[in-house]
Formats: structure tokens, C-alpha cells, sequence
């Protein structure tokens, strides 16, 4: 069974876009990324390249789509294989009321079938994995029963990788910021899941802090998604690829890092893209390093102007003390 989803950052909302994932990308070579989801309306009513474009540096990278229509699905499934993408995942997770309206998220935890029928009307365009994500359960359902059945019916349309969020998700009555933390974990069933259908590729999200705890869940299932944790703490990044896929890459440092990102922000000047547009997901770079607070002041009070250019990351970074303190493995509230 293939190794490489052991570790990956979960798609979010406003932060994984493609400047973000081009960060992520300098920070891990193999850490999996996922984009923001992206509706099957704003790809088939706008100009795709504003959705999809996805710099080479980035890849692979998982396109998360999220719709209820097969059809709908499969063009931008089809489109998305063009663009470059290692892989489509349908959105079966996401509670907020918006998605709901648009009869997609975690409301369709209710319908399998037509989860079925999306995941075979998009394996049918595309020669890439298509894959699901979704809760353990929704509003009442109780049980393990539910979740068995659910992944039972879907794994028949051929998917073969679920990305479970060991949570359930309540439609009415909480935020979606609610739901990524009141609802109560429960890893068993996700574990469950993996013993009763061996042959797939299981993933667990949801309350995961630290590479410690990584890599206690992967003794029990196949790979660990991260989310918040990863965005607050960057640099926890940067010993994935030793720590969990066991390469001998070294990892590098946050002022590495932004040397690093300097010509891909010139060229996106260049393309007119705004400055803190790319640095607000540079923010937290230098956490536990002296000069991190003014790291941070710099960028927050000078990215955002008319006149931003690179010499405003390239003041911020000589602010920050060259002797950076020890990586801290510790990670905020993941999603």
C-alpha cells in the first residue's frame, strides 16, 4: 500500500490557497497538500485558472471539490487532471449552513448512494485517485453502524482512500468552528474502519497536535491529516519528511525558508498580485524564534501597502535574530 498520504495538511478554508501550499511545499517534500474547497459552480461558471492554477513547485497537490451533481463533478474532475493535479477529493465533511444550501458537505453523510454515484461518475473521467472525505457521522446517527455503511457502499463505486475526521457533525445548532471541537473525538472508529476493510487506504483528522502523536496513530491506520496545527506551526513541517517518511532530506530553517519563497513573491509582484496576499501565511515562520514578534509587526503593518515589495519581507527578515532557537515539537488546536 502506497506510503505517501502518512502525512498531509488538511484543505482550509481561506489559508490552503496556492501561496500557502507553495510555502508548505519549500517546508516538506512530501507532506501531501490540499487546496481550499473548491465549488463545481465557481470552476464551471468562472474562468478555471483562477481556481485551479497551481504553480510546479506545488505538486502533487489534491484538488478538493465540493458538489452533489456526478456530472458537474466529472467535468471539473476531468478539468482539474489537465491542470496537473495528483488527485481529486470529494468534500463529505464540511457542516457550515452555506454548503449545506448547496446540497454538499457533511449533509451528504445521509446519502450515500449519490456519494457513490459522484465518486463513479468522476473515476470515469479521470485516470487519478478520487477520493473522499468525510465524518464519522452526522446529527443522530449513533453507532459504528452508520460510518460501516457508509464507507461500505461508497469503497463499491471504487474509491479506495477515506480521509476520516474522527468527529461527528451536528447541521443545526453549531458553527462550523464548533464542530471542528466540540463534537467528541472518537479514533476507535476510524481504527474500526481500517480493520474491516484492510485493503483501503484509511486516514485519520481531527485533534492530532503533534508528530508524536502521528505516529502513534500510524500503527493503527495509514496516514494522519493535519490542519490548524500545521498553518499556526510551520516549521513542525520541516521534520515531516525525516520524522514520518524517513528520507534523509535535511530539513531547513524559517530564514531558509523565506530566502526561499523571495523569487516566487517577485514574480507574483510582477503578475500583480499583492504582497500580503503571500506573506499573511508567513506570519508564524519564526515561532519560538528570537525576532519572531517582529517578524510579524513588520509584515502586518507594511504587506499590505500600495508600494510593498520584496525589500518589506526582506526588512521583516532582519529583524529576526540569525541563531534560531531548537524546532519545539508542540502544535496548536489542530482541525
Amino acid at each position: 500500500m502506497s506510503s505517501a498520504h502518512r502525512f498531509s495538511v488538511a484543505p482550509m478554508l481561506d489559508w490552503t490557497d496556492r501561496h500557502c501550499r507553495y510555502l508548505f511545499r519549500i517546508l516538506s517534500k512530501h507532506a501531501v497538500l490540499y487546496t481550499e474547497m473548491v465549488t463545481t459552480g465557481a470552476i464551471l461558471h468562472n474562468d478555471p485558472h483562477r481556481f485551479l492554477q497551481c504553480d510546479s513547485l506545488d505538486t502533487p497537490v489534491v484538488l478538493q471539490l465540493g458538489g452533489s451533481d456526478p456530472k458537474a463533478l466529472a467535468q471539473c474532475a476531468h478539468i482539474a487532471e489537465e491542470y496537473g493535479y495528483s488527485e481529486i477529493n470529494l468534500n463529505v465533511g464540511c457542516p457550515s449552513d452555506r454548503v449545506q444550501n448547496g446540497r454538499f458537505g457533511a449533509c451528504l453523510m445521509a446519502e450515500p448512494e449519490l456519494v457513490a454515484d459522484c465518486v463513479a461518475a468522476m473515476k470515469a473521467k479521470v485516470s487519478i485517485p478520487v477520493t473522499v472525505k468525510n465524518r464519522i457521522g452526522i446529527d443522530d446517527q449513533e453507532g459504528y453502524q452508520h460510518l460501516y455503511q457508509f464507507v461500505d457502499i461508497i469503497r463499491q463505486s471504487g474509491c479506495e482512500h477515506f480521509i476520516i475526521h474522527a468527529r461527528k457533525a451536528w447541521l443545526k445548532g453549531l458553527s462550523p468552528k464548533q464542530n471542528r471541537e466540540i463534537p467528541p473525538l472518537n479514533y476507535n472508529y476510524v481504527h474500526d474502519i481500517k480493520k474491516d476493510f484492510p485493503e483501503l487506504t484509511i486516514s485519520i483528522n481531527g485533534g492530532i497536535n503533534s508528530l508524536a502523536q502521528t505516529q502513534e496513530q500510524l500503527k493503527h491506520i495509514d496516514g494522519v491529516m493535519v490542519g490548524r496545527a500545521a498553518y499556526q506551526h510551520p516549521l513542525l513541517l520541516t521534520q515531516v519528511d525525516h520524522e514520518i517518511y524517513h528520507t534523509q532530506d535535511n530539513s531547513i530553517s524559517a530564514i531558509t525558508a523565506v530566502q526561499r519563497m523571495l523569487p516566487y513573491i517577485e514574480k507574483e509582484l510582477s503578475q500583480g498580485t499583492r504582497l500580503n496576499h503571500i506573506t499573511r501565511h508567513m506570519l508564524n515562520l519564526f515561532q519560538g524564534v528570537g525576532g519572531a514578534r517582529r517578524w510579524r509587526r513588520h509584515l502586518s503593518e507594511n504587506a499590505h501597502l500600495k508600494n510593498a515589495d520584496i525589500s518589506t519581507v526582506e526588512q521583516a527578515l532582519s529583524l529576526v535574530q540569525p541563531t534560531e532557537a531548537p524546532i519545539i515539537e508542540k502544535m496548536a488546536t489542530a482541525s
